[in-house]
């Protein structure tokens, strides 16, 4: 059974993983036959959002025990992550994925992602491995990687430029589709950057999980 690392940066979309991201995403593996493994960086949080509000609170929150709140307590730290274990690897979107993953949402262009995420990708990607990255979390893949990819956000020209100028290849993709490298085995989509409701983001995860999968076999 094939193991697919998913790493998730907290639990809620102002804060962390976009749930309906990361279940759709544990869900679509699952019914594929292979096993999700899920991972978080054991750090704390950025920011803590009310999500009824929208406003920040004055609260401290750690980023793998809210992860946990997803993976239902079954989820590692993810400096235990290990390449020779894995077949893939695929990262949920959410402001958590800018924020606790990178500093994208602060930083922009400049920003820095987590040292574990950064060399489990590496470590990935030298043995052939594919990896999925949907929502904002592509933002980070030109700072992971010191040659230009085939990407996507979506279709945020803003966003598009700062990814650009960070050395990527943006693609415009719509809500239902992906953006494949082939060459590196990198898969996008825009899932809430685009999507209206769970049903459409739903479309284009479900295709980059399956693509991930048929490049794992490859």
């Amino acid at each position: 059974m094939k193991k697919i690392g998913v790493v998730l940066s907290g639990c809620g979309v102002y804060d962390g993983s976009e749930i309906h991201e990361a279940v759709i995403t544990l869900l679509a593996i699952a019914r594929s036959g292979a096993q999700a493994v899920c991972f978080a960086p054991d750090v704390g949080q950025s920011d803590v959002i009310n999500h009824l509000s929208g406003e920040a609170v004055a609260e401290q929150r750690n980023v793998l025990q809210e992860s946990a709140r997803i993976a239902r307590g079954d989820i590692q730290p993810l400096n235990q992550a290990r390449a020779d274990t894995l077949d893939a690897l695929i990262v949920p979107g959410g402001f958590g994925a800018a924020k606790n993953l990178c500093t994208f949402a602060t930083e922009g262009s400049e920003c820095r992602v987590n040292e574990e995420l950064k060399a489990l990708a590496l470590a990935l990607h030298e043995a052939g491995k594919p990896l999925g990255f949907m929502c904002i979390a592509p933002a980070m893949l030109p700072k992971i990687f010191d040659f230009p990819l085939r990407i996507t956000i979506g279709t945020d020209i803003d966003t598009a430029e700062v990814l650009e100028e960070m050395g990527a290849e943006h693609v415009p993709c719509p809500v239902d589709d992906i953006v494949v490298d082939e060459d590196h085995k990198v898969v996008t989509t825009p899932a809430y950057m685009l999507a209206q409701n769970i049903g459409e983001a739903a479309f284009g995860i479900e295709k980059l999980v399956a693509r991930v999968l048929a490049l794992a076999d490859a």
